[in-house]
Order: C-alpha cells, then structure tokens, then sequence
C-alpha cells in the first residue's frame, strides 16, 4: 500500500507542468515567513533577558502558571 500511495504521488509531481512554478512560490514564500521575517519581528527575548536555561525555564513556568 505504501509503495502504490508513493508512486500516485510520484508520478503526479513528475507530470506537473505549471504546477512546479506554484510549488516554487510556495517554497520561497515559506522561506520568507519561517527564516527572514523571524528574524527582524520576533527576537529571542528569552536568550536577551536571561543568561542560563535555567532562569529561562522558572520564568516560563512561572508565566504558564500565574493567571
């Protein structure tokens, strides 16, 4: 069963032809989202804040457990 689910989809991405270009976007707009934009927008405040694992550690668990 594996191998028949393996080449219906191997066989669909080999026969794309404007498909590629859209997984190509895809791909690329992903990139940008996970690598580049984490970057400039969601800096590592723990690592800034805190100098050791465990301080990072207790202040997470202190802010999951105080409402």
């Amino acid at each position: 069963m594996f191998r028949r689910v393996f080449r219906f989809y191997y066989d669909g991405f080999r026969k794309m032809t404007w498909g590629r270009k859209l997984w190509g976007i895809i791909l690329v707009k992903l990139f940008i989202m996970f690598a580049i934009l984490r970057l400039f927008f969601f800096p590592d405040l723990l690592k800034r804040d805190f100098s050791s694992d465990e301080e990072r550690a207790d202040y997470v668990l202190e802010q999951i457990t105080n409402p």
